[in-house]
């Protein structure tokens, strides 16, 4: 396995150990561990789990079970958006499921969610020719009046320019027309979008869909607004009419639109996380949680994000529990609610599973789709590296291998800040921001042999934590 770690001196280690003790409380130390770059126990992992390994590894390269599962669920229930009845009955489905698997306890636990609807919507081009654009409303947006709003388009790459161009902007529909670079950097213009276009008087906010590729396909997700900014409605568009709005105005021509959104915010609902365990033999109390987010965006199947991250877990810990496997610590399955448009599955789990954070030894989480693994990201103490090393160097013969420092998985984030250790099942991403949020996030684009070996690394993973002799160190 390949780490990325900081080169750091003595007198920096220190300081890097001092900033996470005051993020994450109290290190558990390993006598003889700290300073020494590897213990004995790490050495042994191979030695005690490479049978156990190699057999988990067959069974789940060889499982029809987890892909039928995600076709099944997708199909039959579609998207699953927080507050949706369709979400509710997949979440009933997955209880049973799980029971009939064995899993024991399996409960769903309360969450109260927000309720967005995206009712009926288009977007009209009138001049200087007629089109209908595909768009998306963006979670959370208000909606127009019943007649629509109809307004020149000012077309703008970025924020800087929409505030020198803040004269040409009131009483337009404002159009950011910014490429993707990477997500964490082009989203803010979905997530703040609106709330810039308001404070120079535009009437209403667009997107160029937040993606690397398209194919008139429009991608959805969250937004926001800030108190004392007018609430305007705020909508993607792809990003081919983007480009080619742009163009438009470039030679000088007048862009009109005309949008309509019936979307509307309701009043809360409670859906669930859905719970299920193999209990721990000899620590019980000691809990190695894996999860995915079971909610997703209203459009599409939802099954790169994050049906295939839910049901990978899902089979891994599945498998272990077929082959008679009992580990050490307990196995907690979740399956996130409301992650799209809220994270309060997270948040209400965080709170009403406060006194067992502690015993949280370790928190994975797989929401980049199935595509290729390549291995793991962490967050956490420099001296749980060894270990998670001797696991991964077990997932070569499937590519797996990679630890990188440092895990960016929205869920289990949160529990940071608990002092809870955290990990990313980490895929070749160079398609996943292609279906993202859209209508084309549907089954076809899962490949079974890569979810399979995406099960294959996770369930080895989360076998060897919860079983080996010494916890992982916090």
């Amino acid at each position: 396995m390949v780490i990325s770690l900081p080169s750091l001196s003595i007198r920096r280690t220190f300081c890097w150990f001092l900033m996470l003790h005051l993020l994450l409380g109290p290190f558990q130390v390993i006598p003889g561990l700290l300073g020494q770059g590897s213990g004995s126990l790490p050495d042994e992992l191979r030695s005690l789990y490479q049978e156990v390994s190699e057999e988990l590894m067959a069974q789940a390269l060889n499982s029809q079970v987890g892909y039928d599962r995600l076709a099944l669920m997708c199909d039959r229930f579609g998207p699953r958006f927080s507050g949706s009845p369709q979400l509710e009955s997949a979440i009933d489905w997955a209880l049973e499921t799980l029971r009939q698997d064995g899993f024991d306890p399996v409960r769903g636990e309360a969450v109260e969610v927000p309720r967005w609807v995206r009712g009926q919507e288009s977007l009209l081009m009138k001049g200087p020719r007629q089109r209908e654009c595909p768009m998306l409303g963006l979670g959370g947006s208000v909606g127009t009046p019943q007649e629509g709003i109809e307004a020149e388009v000012l077309v703008v790459s970025s924020f800087e320019e929409l505030e020198q161009r803040s004269q040409e902007a009131r009483g337009r529909i404002v159009l950011f027309n910014a490429p993707f670079t990477d997500y964490g950097t082009t989203v803010v213009f979905r997530t703040r979008g609106a709330i810039e276009a308001a404070k120079v008087g535009a009437v209403a906010s667009l997107i160029r869909s937040v993606g690397p590729f398209s194919m008139q396909t429009p991608h959805t997700g969250m937004m926001t607004y800030e108190t004392g900014v007018k609430c305007i409605p705020h909508a993607a568009i792809t990003m081919e009419d983007a480009i080619m709005m742009e163009r438009m105005q470039a030679r000088g021509e007048t862009i009109d639109l005309c949008l309509k959104m019936e979307a509307k915010t309701l009043e809360p609902t409670t859906s669930r996380n859905v719970v299920a365990e193999i209990t721990g033999s000899h620590w019980p109390e000691q809990i190695i949680l894996v999860s995915g987010h079971l909610d997703s965006w209203d459009v599409g199947q939802g099954a790169m994000d994050d049906g295939a991250g839910c049901l990978a877990m899902w089979e891994a810990a599945r498998l272990i529990l077929q082959q008679g496997l009992r580990p050490k610590r307990t196995l907690r399955l979740v399956l996130w609610t409301n992650e799209e448009n809220g994270m309060a599955g997270v948040r209400t789990y965080q709170r009403d599973h406060a006194g067992e954070m502690a015993q949280h030894v370790l928190a994975i989480e797989s929401d980049a789709g199935t595509f290729e693994p390549e291995g793991f990201s962490f967050t956490g103490s420099e001296q749980a590296m060894p270990f998670l090393e001797s696991i991964g160097s077990m997932l070569k013969p499937i590519g797996a291998s990679r630890l990188k420092w440092g895990a960016g998985v929205s869920d289990i984030m949160h529990l940071v800040a608990d002092g809870v250790p955290v990990m990313g099942l980490d895929v070749d991403r160079t398609r996943y921001f292609w279906y993202h949020h859209t209508a084309a996030d549907t089954v076809d684009k899962v490949d079974k042999d890569s979810f399979n070996r995406c099960v294959a690394a996770s369930a080895i993973m989360m076998w060897i934590v919860a079983d080996m002799p010494q916890r992982l160190p916090r």
